[in-house]
């Protein structure tokens, strides 16, 4: 295989900077690691949101090859009792690979404008550790990048807050459930236990 004079140049240099610049080979694992990442996460998942606490933004592919159950939330509604049971099924088989999301809105009138507010009645009232995030539409026609694919994958926008949408390890939109799905319902818990059991 016959090498132009510019790739044989561009190919010494990348080994004279390996060999003599300190941290480099690091550095260039570094590198290489989001761009690696994002390959291997489902595009569903290839999102980045603020969280509830902090506003600090955080990239959905973490939770990549995990059963993600993903709720939109409220503090003021007749569901809003839900946050215990969400919370009890993510320390129960949070460590099998189940993760829960909750999305804070307002789209149903029925949430604070105040992000800190939130965050401290979910921990206060129902000591919540799942992800939270900060609050966003999750209904058309403006819902967030996720819903957006959430909705256009199902065909099933949020009718009401604690909507739950469940995703299995592969990525992929595997059911909705209605706020009167309550958390401890057996068929949706069933549904979780199947989803655990696969692997990615």
């Amino acid at each position: 295989m016959n090498l132009s004079l510019s790739t044989r140049l561009a190919a010494a240099a990348f080994v004279t900077a390996a060999l003599f610049t300190p941290g480099f080979a690091a550095h260039a694992a570094e590198s290489a690691a989001p761009a690696a990442a994002a390959a291997t996460c489902p595009a569903l998942l290839n999102k980045t949101f603020p969280r509830l606490q902090d506003d600090k933004p955080e990239n959905l592919c973490q939770y990549a090859g995990k059963v993600i159950l993903v709720v939109n939330t409220a503090s003021y509604c007749g569901f809003t009792p839900q946050y215990k049971g969400l919370e009890a099924l993510y320390r129960e088989y949070g460590k099998q690979g189940l993760v829960v999301l909750g999305f804070p809105s307002n789209d149903f009138h029925q949430e604070m404008s105040d992000n800190a507010k939130i965050a401290t009645f979910c921990k206060d009232t129902y000591n919540v550790q799942f992800p939270m995030f900060a609050p966003s539409h999750v209904t058309e026609p403006k819902p967030n990048a996720l819903y957006e694919q959430l909705i256009l994958a199902t065909g099933d926008q949020p009718k009401w807050n604690f909507y739950k949408y469940l995703i299995g390890r592969d990525g992929k939109v595997v059911g909705v459930y209605p706020s009167l799905v309550t958390p401890d319902n057996k068929d949706f818990v069933a549904k979780i236990k199947t989803l655990l059991a696969q692997k990615p």
